[in-house]
């Protein structure tokens, strides 16, 4: 099983952006040409730099709570400075920028609108008339604003793109499936036509048994060679064929967790998973995923795929939602049901405002038991791979 998906997560494809943004830190220290500041403002302004340098670099790698105390931080420091003759202005339109980049449209609009109102009147009361307060706050508005449309129509962007090459994938994992059902089909009538010539031949070679031995043993071999051609028929029909549960859930779920505005992040160990167990796997993550799509209110999503020490699998769904979840409904229990099934069990850890930690279990004799099941032939060389270890992101 293989995911060739590229990382896909909109924060990481506009760090560059954010990155170059820094150049415009030098209009923190514009101000002052304009007066002769004492040395403790001229200290001033680099701390605030200092100061905010790793703010905007914790705000583009935490989770979205977290992403807007860092923006109230920022602003904060505009505010601070702002008195003292220093561009504080410049920290309200990095505030702008970084707002437009994780919040929803209409939320973000409404929180940089009061930022920039608190820095207007902070402006327009306490600046005195020499720094032009008026035009300062005007001029900064603008630049704030045009910043505040830049970010969001390159996220906007970004996420088109996103979701455009996930699209392309469900187009290609469709196909794939659509062409799984012809084989199917196209094996469904190679051995209906096939087994009604074996039992024909079998039945003729029963009669003749007793009367011509030779021309029974005839049909025998008759029937031995139908049946060796139509295993080769088979094997060629299923060689392409491989169970990809987990791919294509995956591909699901970062389409849809992509509609959420949710990352997604997974990293498979290299493990062959027979195939009932991957079933049930795929299964427990559709119904996670659904979960943290309804309840969780989360902003990223980790699966992990895992071999214990034992030689079992773990497989691990996280979010960093609310967390809390006290009792389980239909979904948990069937998903207990399924691992049960395939000898399997689920774990779970949900702190309230930490997330849910999900981990799904299959000892190794589970993994043995499964393997020993009746599967189909396959020639050599068509075994199903295991899974590769790959990362990405939604």
């Amino acid at each position: 099983m293989r995911l060739h998906t590229p990382p896909i997560d909109t924060q990481d494809n506009l760090l560059g952006w954010h990155l170059a943004s820094l150049l415009y830190l030098s209009f923190v220290f514009i101000p002052l040409f304009f007066w002769q500041p004492p040395w403790w403002i001229i200290a001033m302004a680099i701390a605030s730099v200092v100061a905010f340098l790793p703010i905007y670099w914790a705000f583009y790698r935490g989770g979205s709570k977290l992403r807007l105390w860092l923006v109230l931080a920022v602003a904060g420091i505009g505010y601070g400075v702002l008195p003292y003759g220093i561009g504080g202005g410049t920290y309200l339109i990095f505030a702008a920028g970084m707002i437009a980049s994780f919040l929803p449209r209409w939320h973000g609009l409404a929180l940089a609108v009061a930022l920039f109102a608190i820095f207007s009147v902070e402006a327009l009361l306490i600046l005195p008339p020499e720094f032009s307060p008026v035009s300062s706050v005007l001029i900064q508005t603008l630049v704030g604003a045009i910043v505040y449309a830049g970010v969001l129509a390159a996220r906007s962007r970004e996420l088109r793109n996103a979701e455009l090459r996930l699209t392309q994938e469900e187009v290609r994992r469709l196909a794939s499936l659509a062409e799984r059902e012809r084989i199917g089909r196209d094996l469904h009538d190679l051995l209906g036509h096939t087994l009604s010539v074996v039992v024909l031949k079998s039945q003729l070679a029963a009669r003749l048994l007793e009367h011509d031995k030779k021309a029974a043993q005839d049909q025998i071999c008759e029937v031995e060679r139908v049946a060796r051609e139509a295993l080769t028929q088979v094997r060629e029909a299923v060689a392409g064929i491989r169970a990809n549960g987990l791919q294509a859930e995956l591909a699901a779920a970062r389409l849809a967790l992509l509609g959420g505005e949710i990352s997604l992040d997974h990293k498979l160990a290299p493990v062959d998973i027979p195939l009932n167990v991957e079933a049930a796997l795929a299964l427990a993550l559709r119904e996670s995923v659904t979960n943290v799509l309804r309840h969780a209110r989360a902003r990223r999503v980790d699966v992990e795929l895992t071999q214990d020490a034992r030689g079992g699998i773990v497989l691990r769904i996280a979010d960093d939602g609310r967390g809390g979840v006290s009792g389980e409904g239909h979904g948990l229990t069937g998903m207990r049901e399924r691992l049960h099934s395939v000898g399997g069990v689920v774990e779970i850890e949900s702190p309230n405002g930490a997330g849910t930690r999900l981990s799904l279990l299959v000892s190794r004799e589970a993994l043995a038991a499964a393997r020993r099941l009746p599967a189909p032939a396959a020639t050599p060389g068509t075994a199903r791979e295991p899974v590769l270890l790959e990362r990405g992101t939604a």
